[in-house]
C-alpha cells in the first residue's frame, strides 16, 4: 500500500498540472508566450506546451472584430451641429505587438476613432457629410490604419452609420434650401428674359436692314388679325405709298 501511495501522489500532481502544461489554440488564435517575463516567439495554432510557473501565455484572437464608435458631437465647417456615430472593422495582424506595444488595443483604437471622427468631419460642410460618406469613411480608415499599425492592428473599414441633425437646425436648413431654390428660379427667369431680348434686338436689326422682310412681317401680322372675324381692322398705309403721294 505504501508503494502505491508513493506512485499515486506524483500521478495526481501530473493530472492537476496537465491543463497548465498543454494548451490547445484554435486556427484563429495565437499565444504570446513569456518565459520568466521575457517574450518568446508567438505560438499556435494547435497544441503548445508550457512550463508551469516559468512560462505564461496571453491568448490573442485574429478574427475581424466590430467596434461601435459612440455618437460624437461634431461642428461642421459651415457651423452646423450634428451627431455622428460609426462602426470600425479591425483585426490583429501581429499578436506580439498587440500585447507588448499597447495595454488594451481595443480601448486605444476606440479612443483614437472618436478623436479622428471629430477631426475629419469637422473639416467638411454638412452637404459633404451627407453626399460623400464613402470618401469620408475612407479618409478616416486610412488615418486609423496608419496609427494602429504600431499596435499590430489592421483597420479594414470604417462605416458612418447615422448623421443626426439638431431639430432646430432642420427648419433653418429647410428655409435656406427654399431660399436657394427661389434664387435659382429668379436667375433662370432673368437669363430667359435676357436671351429673349437679345433675339428681339437681332430680329429688329434684320427687319430694319431688309425692307422686304418688314413687308412680309406686316402681311403675316395682318393674316393673324384677319382670322378673328369679330375684330374691326384698320389698315395703315405703308410708308412707300405715303411717300409717293407726297
Amino acid at each position: 500500500m505504501g508503494n502505491i501511495g508513493v506512485f499515486a501522489f506524483p500521478l495526481v500532481i501530473l493530472l492537476i498540472l496537465i491543463p497548465y502544461i498543454f494548451r490547445i489554440l484554435k486556427e484563429y488564435e495565437r499565444a504570446v508566450v513569456y518565459t520568466l517575463g521575457r517574450s518568446s516567439p508567438v505560438k499556435g495554432p494547435g497544441l503548445i506546451v508550457l512550463i508551469p510557473a516559468i512560462q505564461k501565455m496571453v491568448r490573442v484572437d485574429l478574427r475581424v472584430q466590430t467596434m461601435n464608435v459612440p455618437s460624437q458631437d461634431v461642428i461642421s465647417r459651415d457651423n452646423i451641429s450634428v451627431k455622428v456615430n460609426a462602426v470600425v472593422y479591425l483585426r490583429v495582424v501581429d499578436a506580439d505587438k498587440s500585447v507588448n506595444q499597447v495595454v488594451d488595443f481595443n480601448r486605444a483604437t476606440s479612443e483614437l476613432s472618436q478623436t479622428t471622427l471629430r477631426a475629419v468631419l469637422g473639416k467638411h460642410e454638412l452637404d459633404d457629410m451627407l453626399s460623400e460618406r464613402d470618401k469620408l469613411s475612407a479618409d478616416i480608415r486610412n488615418i486609423l490604419d496608419e496609427k494602429t499599425a504600431h499596435w499590430g492592428v489592421k483597420v479594414d473599414s470604417v462605416e458612418l452609420k447615422n448623421i443626426d441633425i439638431d431639430p432646430s437646425m432642420v427648419h433653418a436648413i429647410g428655409r435656406q434650401a427654399e431660399a436657394e431654390r427661389e434664387r435659382r428660379a429668379k436667375i433662370i427667369s432673368a437669363e430667359g428674359e435676357l436671351q429673349a431680348a437679345d433675339k428681339l434686338v437681332e430680329a429688329a436689326r434684320k427687319l430694319t436692314s431688309e425692307p422686304s422682310a418688314m413687308q412680309l412681317r406686316y402681311l403675316s401680322a395682318f393674316q393673324d388679325i384677319a382670322n378673328d372675324k369679330t375684330n374691326t381692322i384698320v389698315l395703315p398705309l405703308p410708308m412707300e405709298i405715303l411717300k409717293r403721294l407726297m
